[in-house]
C-alpha cells in the first residue's frame, strides 16, 4: 500500500522540480511579465498616463504665441450713375468690383497674472497623479495576479494529495475484496471501501475542475489564450523581518493612496494661485502683416486698381476691474476645495495606518496558523502510520483506518490553505506599505 509519506514527499518534490516540465512551467516572474505587458487594465492606465503627458507638454502650456492666417475675396456687380464737376452725367451698368485680402496675425501674452505658470505646474502635478494612479492599478493587478496564481498552486497540491488519497482507498478496496474472498471479513467492509473510493473520486474530479477554472482566471488576468494549460511554482518563501513600525514608516513615503492625496493638495494649491491671478492685469503683444488688393471697371472711379501691404504691431493691457463677482466666488471655492483636500489627506493617513495594522496582524496570525498546521500534519501523519500498521495486523477496523486517512488529508489540505493565505496576507501588507513592487517574488 502506498504511504501518505510518499504523498508529502511528492508534493515537496513537485514544488522544486519545475525544470522537469520547463516547457509548461509558468514561473512567478513570467506571470508578472505577461501581466505587465498584456493586462488590459494596465494598458488603459498607460494610455491615460500618455494623455496626461500630452496635457503637461509645453504645447499645452499657453506660453507659446498664436499665429493665425486670414484670407478672403469679395465680388460686387452694380449699376452706377454719377455727375462730373462739369455737370456731365455718366452711368455704367454691370460695374464689377473685386477685392482680395490676406494677413498673418501674431498674438502673445506677456503677463497674465501668473495664471499660465500655475496652470502649467498643475498640469505637471496632474501627470504625477496619473502616474500614481497607474501605479495603483499595477499594484492592484499584481496582487490579484498572485492571489489567483497561489490559488492555482494550492489546488495543484490538493489535486496531487487527493489522487494519493484515492489510490490509498483503491488499495484498501482491493485488500477488502481479497479478504472477503478468503472469508476474513464481511461484505460490509467491501461496500464501505467502495463508498470511500467513490467519495475520493468525486472530490478529485471537483478539485480538478476548480483547478482548470482557476487557470482560466489566471490566463484572463495575463490576457493570454484562456485554453493555455501550464504548471505553476508551488514554492512559497516569506519576506524576512517584516515589522509593523517599519511598514508604517515606509507607508508615509510610499503608500500610493497617500501620495495621491498629497498630489491632490498640490493641484488644489495651484488652483488657488491660478484663480488669484485673475485679479491682476493681462499684458499682450500683437502684430500682423496684411495684403489687400481691389480693382473695378467703374468709369466714375479715380483709382481702378489698388494694392497695399503693411505691418502693424501693438501692446495691449486688459484689466478686469470687476466681473460681477465671478472671480471672487471662484477664489473662495478654490480655498474651500483645498481645505477639503486637507481633510481627505488626514482621512487617508488614518485609513492607511488602520489598513497596515489590520493587514500586519492578519499576516502574523496567518503565519502562526501555518506553523500550527505544519505541526498538525506531523501529528496526524504519525497517527495515520500507527493506524495503518494496526490495520494491516487486523487490530484496527476499516472505519478507524478511514478516519485516520481523512484526518491526515484534511490536515494537509488545511496546511496548504494556511501557507498560501499567509503569503497573500504578506503581499497585502507590502501593498499597503508601498513596497509590493520592490520585492522579488
Amino acid at each position: 500500500m502506498v504511504s501518505i509519506k510518499n504523498t508529502l514527499l511528492f508534493v515537496v518534490i513537485l514544488g522544486f522540480s519545475g525544470s522537469l516540465w520547463s516547457q509548461d512551467l509558468l514561473s512567478k516572474q513570467e506571470a508578472i511579465g505577461y501581466t505587465l505587458e498584456n493586462n488590459l487594465g494596465i494598458e488603459i492606465a498607460a494610455n491615460n498616463t500618455e494623455i496626461a503627458e500630452n496635457n503637461a507638454d509645453v504645447l499645452n502650456s499657453g506660453y507659446l504665441p498664436s499665429l493665425t492666417g486670414n484670407a478672403g475675396a469679395t465680388f460686387d456687380r452694380n449699376n452706377a450713375e454719377g455727375q462730373l464737376a462739369n455737370g456731365e452725367v455718366r452711368s455704367a451698368e454691370g460695374v464689377e468690383t473685386r477685392r482680395y485680402n490676406a494677413s498673418l496675425n501674431l498674438n502673445y501674452t506677456l503677463f497674465d497674472g501668473l495664471g499660465r505658470f500655475y496652470n502649467y505646474k498643475s498640469l505637471k502635478e496632474e501627470l504625477n497623479l496619473t502616474e500614481l494612479q497607474a501605479r495603483e492599478t499595477i499594484e492592484t493587478t499584481v496582487l490579484q495576479l498572485f492571489t489567483v496564481y497561489y490559488e492555482v498552486a494550492r489546488l495543484t497540491e490538493n489535486v496531487e494529495n487527493l489522487r494519493q488519497a484515492l489510490q490509498i482507498s483503491k488499495d484498501r478496496l482491493e485488500r477488502a475484496q481479497y479478504q472477503f474472498e478468503y472469508g476474513q471479513n464481511t461484505g460490509l467492509d467491501v461496500l464501505n471501501a467502495e463508498v470511500d473510493v467513490n467519495t475520493d473520486s468525486i472530490n478529485l474530479i471537483q478539485t480538478e475542475q476548480t483547478l482548470r477554472n482557476t487557470k482560466r482566471d489566471l490566463n484572463l488576468i495575463m490576457n493570454r489564450d484562456l485554453s493555455n494549460d501550464f504548471l505553476v511554482d508551488t514554492t512559497v518563501t516569506f519576506v524576512p523581518g517584516l515589522l509593523m513600525e517599519n511598514m508604517l514608516n515606509e507607508a508615509s513615503e510610499n503608500n500610493v493612496t497617500l501620495l495621491q492625496a498629497q498630489s491632490g493638495m498640490l493641484i488644489n494649491e495651484y488652483g488657488i494661485k491660478s484663480v488669484r491671478g485673475n485679479f491682476l492685469p493681462t499684458i499682450g503683444l500683437s502684430g500682423s502683416y496684411g495684403w489687400n488688393r481691389s480693382n473695378n471697371n467703374n468709369p466714375l472711379a479715380f483709382v481702378l486698381e489698388n494694392t497695399s501691404t503693411g505691418v502693424s504691431a501693438g501692446v495691449n493691457l486688459t484689466w478686469n476691474l470687476f466681473d460681477g463677482g465671478t472671480t471672487i466666488t471662484q477664489f473662495k471655492n478654490a480655498r474651500i476645495a483645498y481645505e477639503n483636500q486637507e481633510i481627505t489627506k488626514r482621512q487617508v493617513e488614518l485609513g492607511v495606518e488602520r489598513d497596515i495594522r489590520n493587514a500586519y496582524e492578519t499576516y502574523r496570525n496567518a503565519l502562526y496558523i501555518y506553523e500550527a498546521q505544519k505541526k498538525n500534519v506531523q501529528t496526524t501523519l504519525n497517527n495515520f502510520n500507527r493506524t495503518e500498521e494496526r490495520y494491516k495486523l487486523g487490530r484496527a477496523t476499516s472505519l478507524e483506518f478511514r478516519q485516520a486517512q481523512i484526518n491526515l488529508l484534511n490536515a494537509i489540505l488545511e496546511k496548504n490553505r494556511a501557507k498560501y493565505t499567509a503569503k497573500i496576507a504578506e503581499l497585502a501588507v507590502l501593498q499597503v506599505s508601498g513596497q509590493l513592487l520592490n520585492i522579488e517574488f
